[in-house]
């Protein structure tokens, strides 16, 4: 299991863009599998804004109350792209505790 997650995450640095896009595909359909992986994979992971969308939006695919407070503390980011898909993920969640965090961040400002 780990092995397919770490070859699957190396695939997603590649510089190669079909590469990159093939390791986001393995994980897509496995993300709640990998959920604990992923979400550490974003917090470690600073300097590729690209791939830290990427591991969001596939923490937000898991559809787990286990994602919530990762994607509840992206409502307040500067990065408008992880804003986005922190909505996505927190809608697609759609738990009384997501709902609220969204309501929040509107009544907040922080999203449309």
């Amino acid at each position: 299991m780990a092995n397919g997650f770490e070859a699957a995450m190396r695939m997603m640095r590649s510089r190669d863009p079909q590469r990159a896009e093939d390791g986001f595909g393995l994980l897509r359909d496995r993300a709640a599998e990998y959920l604990p992986a992923l979400i550490e994979e974003f917090e470690n992971e600073q300097a590729d804004r690209g791939l830290r969308s990427w591991l969001l939006e596939l923490i937000g695919l898991a559809e787990s109350a286990e994602a919530l407070p990762v994607l509840a503390a992206q409502l307040n980011s500067q990065d408008e792209m992880l804003r986005d898909w922190a909505v996505a993920g927190l809608t697609r969640l759609d738990t009384r505790e997501a709902r609220t965090a969204l309501w929040r961040a509107r009544a907040n400002g922080t999203i449309a």
